[in-house]
């Protein structure tokens, strides 16, 4: 009888399954031959050997442990260059033309115990770019020729804390470390800091004026605002670590808010285009500034410049006015109000008033557009200020502002036309020490935060300036640039362990800089 064939079923596919799936799984694990890069003489299971490479081999097998690269014309080793290779121990790149090495060339070599970057063309090495060597046991930098400048201050500092054995690092340059090891070398704290001016919070309205002032352990800036007809009264916020808004003045045409603290008491003077100028009182009741009194519009007609000082203990303040209509008045405290105390000078135009103490003298200057700046003497006996002398040869100036470096007096001269200037007393009068081309200059203005001196020079032609002092040659050098559009004052302000600086625009925004330390060596 003849025998029918049997039906596959679940049973055979199972046993043909069993015969194929170990045939399938020997095929799968039959791995391609590594093929060695054309530029490295040997490799094996374990190493690989490039000889004359114009760049860090890529296609490396990935259990490779050990890696030399000699002889090889390659100049910079970038970021992930040995990526992949987890099991690497041994990396030698020596004899080569290296002189760039990315910060994080060797990331990932977290069982690397031996590096040698020795014989090549580096001169320093990113800040941390030994940080994901965790298993780092030897580290060979010689023949290389280091720059021991603020690039290698965190070099410096790893030397001393690292576990691993590192061979002398020898310094070139500059002068003063030159043939000495860089462990040897004195601390580079400081030479390797600067500063910065930095955007902090922009203003979103133009101003022509800022001061600031301190009440009850709180920081507060007056912004004078002409086109809002407005005088914004912001406080520093302690949390969000910004200025916001505490009050507003209204008024019209309101060019200065000059703030005027008496025992308790804290006044604003509001100096206006039209509508006369008045002065503000804050009133705690009403947590508000509140119209205090008028100034006579009789004497000031367009006022320029608020200028606060303190004679043998008695409060001033002086109105400088632009118009041949107004006088230049100098006010005083009474203890009730304040009241016109002298009149300056009719008919020229005055721009700016600045009170200096000259050789424990009290003086004021007053710039002008119609003459040369001109000095002014208190006098004690008459308790005036009586004409003293002048600054010759400065014509058309628009502000005068003093500063002291240590103990030498300066004032600088704004002027919109011509170099502006930079003057030093010398015992019996101002000399130039400094000429700035300032086309379209408004503003000149010196300020300091702690040892750091500088000069704000704003330009309605181009971009503002920021000067520094160099201490050695004794002038001002360029420092930074900022776009202020159509500048009118620079303002210093401090609080909280934080320095910024207001930069007030006539057709822009007004500004909040941040003065910061800056490490080089990062």
């Amino acid at each position: 009888m003849a025998r029918l064939p049997v039906p596959l079923g679940a049973w055979g596919c199972l046993w043909f399954l069993a015969l194929a799936v170990p045939c399938l799984l020997q095929r799968a694990q039959v791995k391609k031959p590594f093929r060695c890069p054309a530029t490295c003489s040997s490799c094996t299971k374990e190493s690989v050997i490039c000889v004359g490479s114009a760049g860090v081999p890529r296609s490396l097998p990935a259990d490779i442990s050990s890696l030399l690269m000699n002889s090889n014309s390659f100049t910079i080793i970038r970021d992930d260059a040995f990526g992949g290779l987890f099991h690497l121990e041994y990396l030698f790149i020596e004899g080569n033309k290296v002189e760039t090495i990315s910060r994080n060339a060797f990331r990932g070599l977290r069982d690397l115990t031996h590096l040698s970057l020795a014989n090549n063309q580096i001169k320093a090495l990113p800040r941390d770019v030994f940080g994901d060597l965790d298993s780092l046991i030897e580290l060979d930098l010689r023949g290389n020729k280091f720059e021991c400048d603020c690039r290698a201050k965190w070099l410096f500092l790893w030397l001393k804390m690292t576990n691993s054995s590192v061979s002398d690092v020898l310094c070139v340059s500059p002068e003063e470390f030159q043939d000495k090891m860089l462990n040897d070398v004195s601390s580079f704290d400081d030479e390797c800091t600067t500063t910065d001016f930095v955007v902090h919070q922009i203003l979103p309205y133009e101003s022509v004026s800022v001061d600031t002032f301190h009440s009850k352990n709180d920081v507060y800036v007056a912004i004078a605002q002409p086109s809002m007809e407005n005088c914004m009264v912001l406080e520093w916020d302690h949390i969000e670590k910004n200025f916001r808004s505490y009050d507003n003045i209204t008024g019209q045409s309101i060019v200065g808010c000059k703030a005027i603290l008496i025992e308790d008491q804290v006044f604003v003077v509001v100096a206006q285009l039209f509508g006369g100028s008045h002065i503000y009182k804050y009133e705690e009741n009403w947590t508000k500034f509140v119209k205090f009194q008028d100034i006579e519009v009789s004497r000031i007609s367009k006022p320029n410049d608020i200028e606060l000082f303190q004679i043998e203990g008695e409060t001033f303040f002086v109105i400088a006015d632009s118009s041949k209509a107004g006088l230049t008045t100098i006010y005083k405290w009474n203890n009730k109000g304040f009241y016109s105390y002298q009149s300056l000078h009719e008919w020229f135009r005055d721009t700016d008033a600045e009170f200096v103490d000259i050789d424990g003298k009290s003086h004021l200057i007053l710039s002008s557009r119609s003459q040369i700046p001109i000095i002014l003497q208190w006098n004690k006996n008459s308790k005036k200020f009586l004409p003293h002398s002048e600054i010759p040869n400065m014509e058309d100036v628009l502000a005068v502002k003093s500063f002291r470096i240590e103990d030498t007096l300066y004032i600088t001269l704004t002027r919109f036309i011509g170099d502006s200037r930079v003057m030093k007393w010398n015992s019996k009068q101002f000399v130039e020490i400094q000429a700035l081309p300032s086309r379209g200059a408004m503003t000149l203005q010196p300020f300091a935060f702690k040892s750091h001196h500088y000069l704000a020079l704003g330009s309605d032609y181009t971009f503002s300036q920021i000067f520094q002092w160099d201490e050695e040659k004794k002038l001002f050098k360029i420092f930074k640039e900022i776009y202020v559009q159509a500048p009118r004052s620079f303002t210093a302000v401090s609080t909280d362990r934080r320095d910024f600086f207001f930069a007030s625009s006539f057709k822009g925004h007004t500004q909040i800089f941040e003065h910061i330390t800056v490490d080089l060596s990062l």
